[in-house]
């Protein structure tokens, strides 16, 4: 629950900047311990197969980020670090089973049975000798209350870190991520009266897909030095059981090296190099390989105790299939400030940069009456962001507490985005219907954001409240006529969470709210081509698009410390709300779950 982060249908949107782009390559960077988690083929992120069993920590960088993370970092990084193991084994375990409620359109009910979902996880951790070990797994099952939308998924993870003996300043090891899911993708409902949870089956496509990284690592760390070393070999197949022509399959190889040295006592330099190569087999995208090569260095400085200033360049090279583009800088500057013990400001400014996926270049499909069109001439985004803010501690008594306020502003040039629209079929050079990723001319975000947060600490009772809200103004910049929003984004949104615990018992409740979406593809709303694509949903939209306030809540009960019984109920007051055209998200569930550590 991070204000200014979302992540729905795959998509992670960081103050407003990705929005919802059909699958487009993601302008957010996941890592999982440093280390990408990008697929090679449509560069987006695997939310699936991560870990989240065995998470310890997540870091969340808003902003151009693309010095030292490279070019997908254009709007920021989110970053989840393992849990690191403890000499005592810890195994955590988490069973859970869920029942989706009933629509407040009873008229949407399609099934006879209920739709139920169930998940179980297994994590442990420990250090034996010099060695620390961590394992991992997954289990889900979700009997969607949307039809033609099941999936099954397992996963598995492993991660083995070994300190020298002659040597403790080094370390190294590997870690292993694989995981299968079969599944239907959701895309187009039926229609809005009776069939809004129901899946057009022209678009209903069953899929297999796997997925495997293997990650060793090297690392030297004196007073004076570090050496980072990493490479990770990435397997993808998606196999497709009816439409054989999206099948697909992407090897990539990722390599980096980083080295830290403190010049001096106040001043840091952080350089290195990364490569990837991809190669990419698909009747979905045809064959392609990309190499993306870049070098970086960044300087930190701290002037004296209270002001740390730094600055870094990245230059990135990158190809599909021996076409290089040019040689690419990127710049990146920060200042921060303790202007009192409790009192810290903060500035910077950042460029960033994306190379177009094979995807959003090569793909060319049909998706039952939709097509999916190549843009060999798409081009590479740039953009710039900068922030100013301010964070203020606090304590009144037994309230702790700080509050954050920032203010930000960001450009993009030649922006991605997947249009739906009347484009020239490659094939037979005639006007066809369907998406295809596309060059807007320039964009811009900006907005404010504050957030504070609250802790009391009794005797017996614990409550904590965080509460954050986002204003962003989205503006699409195009030369030929008046600014327009930029698609599938909302001016305001607010998150809150609230956990009060009082001996045993915990108690929990979440608020989320998303002002009406202020503009979306002109197709849907064409009286010529809506009713083609989404039947009904013209009405639908002037009905609903008012934006939306859902509540989350929670109750759970510890058993000595290591066993926790909990029950949820997400969406408990049943509001109905879209994701994007099309898209109902889920209605009212519960779900019990009991976990533990042993």
């Amino acid at each position: 629950q991070v204000p200014g982060v979302e992540i729905m249908d795959g998509q992670a949107s960081i103050r407003g900047g990705s929005g919802y782009s059909y699958g487009a390559g993601s302008r957010v960077l996941a890592l999982i311990d440093g280390i990408l988690v990008l697929s090679a083929d449509a560069g987006n992120i695997k939310w699936q197969f991560l870990p989240m069993e065995n998470i310890g920590s997540v870091e969340i960088i808003k902003g151009a980020s693309s010095v030292l993370y490279g070019s997908s970092a254009l709007n920021g990084i989110i970053n989840f670090r393992t849990a690191d193991a403890k000499k005592d084994a810890q195994n955590k375990f988490a069973l859970q089973t869920g029942i989706y409620d009933h629509p407040q359109q009873t008229n949407w009910i399609w099934w006879n049975n209920p739709r139920t979902f169930h998940n179980f996880s297994l994590a442990h951790l420990k250090k034996y000798g010099n060695t620390d070990v961590a394992l991992s797994g997954a289990f889900q099952l979700d009997n969607s209350y949307r039809r033609l939308n099941d999936e099954v998924l397992m996963r598995l993870n492993a991660r083995i870190k070994h300190f020298s003996k002659n040597n403790p300043e080094m370390n190294y090891g590997f870690a292993v991520n694989a995981g299968y899911t079969q599944k239907t993708d959701f895309i187009l409902w039926e229609d809005a009266d009776y069939g809004a949870l129901k899946q057009n089956p022209e678009t209903a496509s069953e899929m297999n897909g796997s997925f495997f990284t293997f990650e060793p690592f090297w690392a030297l760390h004196k007073e004076k030095f570090k050496h980072d070393v990493r490479f990770q070999f990435q397997y993808t197949n998606n196999d497709f059981l009816e439409k054989t022509q999206n099948n697909s399959k992407a090897v990539s190889n990722y390599l980096e090296y980083q080295f830290i040295w403190k010049i001096l006592n106040n001043l840091d330099l952080i350089s290195g190099f990364s490569t990837t190569w991809s190669s990419i087999n698909s009747q979905f995208y045809d064959n392609h390989t990309g190499i993306n090569a870049a070098g970086f260095m960044q300087m930190e400085y701290n002037v004296f105790e209270k002001l740390k200033l730094n600055g870094g360049i990245r230059y990135e090279y990158n190809a599909y299939d021996n076409i290089s583009d040019k040689l690419v800088p990127v710049f990146r500057a920060g200042v921060n400030f303790k202007a009192s013990p409790y009192t810290f400001l903060r500035a910077s400014f950042g460029q960033g940069y994306r190379y177009p996926s094979i995807a959003e270049k090569f793909a060319s499909t049909t998706l039952g009456s939709i097509r999916i069109f190549p843009n060999l001439e798409i081009k590479p985004e740039t953009g710039w962001s900068s922030e100013l803010g301010i964070k203020q501690m606090f304590r009144i008594k037994s309230l702790k507490g700080q509050a954050d306020i920032s203010f930000f502003y960001s450009e993009n040039s030649d922006m991605i985005e997947y249009v739906l629209g009347i484009f020239i079929d490659p094939e037979t050079g005639q006007p066809d219907f369907g998406f295809q990723a596309t060059n807007i001319e320039n964009s811009r975000v900006y907005g404010f954001e504050p957030q504070i947060s609250l802790m009391q600490e009794l005797d017996k009772s614990t409550l904590l409240i965080n509460i954050g809200y986002t204003y962003i103004y989205p503006e699409e910049l195009n030369s030929l006529s008046s600014n327009t929003y930029l698609k599938y984004r909302s001016k305001h949104s607010f998150k809150a969470t609230t956990s009060f615990t009082y001996g045993k018992l915990r108690l929990g409740l979440n608020a989320f709210y998303r002002s009406k979406l202020l503009r979306i593809d002109d197709v849907f709303l064409n009286p010529a081509t809506r009713e083609q694509i989404l039947p009904g949903f013209y009405d639908y939209w002037q009905n609903n698009n008012t934006g939306y306030l859902i509540f989350d809540a929670n109750f759970a009960l510890v058993f000595n410390q290591k066993y926790e019984l909990s029950f949820s109920a997400k969406n408990f007051t049943n509001v109905e709300y879209m994701g994007r055209p099309g898209d109902i998200r889920p209605q009212r569930n519960f779900s019990l779950q009991f976990s533990g550590t042993f």
